[in-house]
């Protein structure tokens, strides 16, 4: 399991890179359970000044590995398992001690596009690309999006999103205030790296009190958000439909 991230410190900066690049960085349990040990790990590291988020290979993240799953209607029970881990990694970056740069190549999918959102300030790629699939496979979103995003791309933006499901670019998003910066492809982790760098040189209490500080009072509403995706969630990934229409995408 270890292998699906890598995970270094190099001068104070963090680096939890997501590493099935034969999968485009695609999400299963064995990568959601690595990604978020390695925050909550990083978060308490007191020689980790900030934590870079990045994918090895052509992506950041294609989403949920749909070949990963079992086949069939899924318990609620083993459904809400994975959704709490899910939404433990968004707290692990939006509301954890460490600033977080995201530094997103090629895809950014689903859950891809939920982390690279959490992020406290996410370096895009100009052939970046990135959607929400769920709603097409009978699912939800997650991440806390649903407050998220409405407070930075308003919410009739929001709705377009997630419900017209369209291929966006990284400079669309970035017009949309949901990606930071947006920079050529192959300045992509010089940016990133650059960017870090600066925040580690800042006093690691001043960054710490700013980072809890600043997300909790811009997201006020987040935990409520995450409780009402985590249910809608389960729901829907317990539904006859979400299951037949996985099944129809495995063939």
């Amino acid at each position: 399991m270890t292998d699906v991230i890598l995970n270094t410190l190099t001068d104070g900066i963090r680096t939890i890179s997501l590493n099935r690049p034969e999968k485009l960085n695609a999400v299963n349990r064995d990568v959601t359970v690595a990604v978020e040990q390695a925050f909550r790990e990083a978060n308490d590291d007191e020689d980790t000044r900030v934590i870079v988020f990045r994918g090895e290979g052509r992506a950041f993240c294609a989403g949920y590995d749909l070949t990963s799953h079992g086949g069939g209607q899924r318990s609620a029970q083993d459904v809400r398992i994975g959704v709490d881990r899910l939404q433990a990694i968004t707290r692990h970056i939006v509301l954890g001690n460490k600033v977080v740069i995201g530094a997103i190549q090629g895809w950014a999918v689903g859950a891809g596009l939920e982390w690279a959102i959490n992020c406290d300030l996410a370096v895009w790629g100009e052939s970046a690309r990135a959607f929400f699939p769920e709603l097409e496979w009978g699912l939800f979103v997650t991440g806390g999006v649903t407050a998220i995003l409405p407070r930075n791309a308003g919410l009739s933006n929001t709705k377009e999103l997630i419900l017209l499901r369209e291929k966006q670019s990284a400079a669309r998003l970035k017009e949309l205030g949901l990606a930071w910066r947006v920079v050529p492809d192959d300045k992509l982790f010089d940016e990133a790296y650059a960017v870090a760098a600066k925040v580690a040189e800042l006093p690691p209490q001043a960054v710490l009190d700013f980072k809890r500080t600043i997300n909790r009072a811009a997201y006020q509403d987040i935990e409520s958000a995450m409780a009402l995706e985590t249910e809608a969630t389960v729901r829907s990934a317990t539904a006859a439909e979400s299951a037949a229409r996985i099944s129809e995408f495995k063939k």
